[in-house]
């Protein structure tokens, strides 16, 4: 191998010898390079999903293979972000396969000074046995004037922003079936 195939394999040489002043064509490549191809090709199916973060919702397309997400990028078929995240919205793919991630519940008893970790599963448990009980507790067949009202004033729900308007429209049929009648949201989109 001579001088000049060694210099040949510095991508600066080569854009001297062949007058790429930008660096944008075949001259900043390298067989490595060469055969480098998106984390998304190699994914079995694309599923639709909304950012999370704000009310904005923008569009975002989930690669999927084999049940895990390989990446997360900006949907162009979104009319609201037409191909286009933020920062926070770029990186959700940390935020969904992280191994930073809180796959447990902390939870502070009443009275209690320390944090426990509890299973997702048993946080969701607990928190179906407290809707059940305070329902129950304070379920209203009439109210004072003897008029049916088949509800309970002892839930409430305020819907965060990062809800879209499916998510939404789920929880208040959810919630209009419990008989919760305090039902507000902040949602935008």
């Amino acid at each position: 191998m001579g001088v000049l195939d060694l210099l040949d394999r510095w991508p600066v040489f080569r854009q001297l010898r062949k007058g790429d002043a930008t660096a944008l064509g075949d001259t900043a490549m390298t067989e490595r390079s060469r055969h480098l191809e998106p984390r998304t090709a190699g994914a079995d199916r694309v599923v639709k999903s909304v950012c999370p973060y704000c009310a904005v919702g923008c569009g975002q397309d989930v690669y999927v293979k084999d049940g895990r997400i390989l990446d997360i990028e900006g949907d162009p078929d979104s009319p609201i972000s037409r191909g286009r995240l933020c920062p926070k919205g770029s990186a959700t793919f940390q935020l969904v396969t992280g191994s930073h991630r809180i796959h447990d519940v902390l939870y502070r008893r009443p009275g209690g000074t320390e944090w426990e970790r509890l299973p997702l599963e048993r946080a969701m448990d607990m928190v179906a046995e407290r809707v059940k009980h305070t329902r129950d507790a304070t379920w209203e067949d009439t109210d004072v004037n003897g008029l049916d009202v088949h509800r309970t004033l002892g839930i409430a729900h305020l819907g965060g922003a990062t809800l879209d308007n499916e998510e939404n429209y789920l929880i208040k049929k959810l919630f209009t079936a419990l008989g919760i009648v305090q039902v507000e949201n902040q949602a935008r989109i």
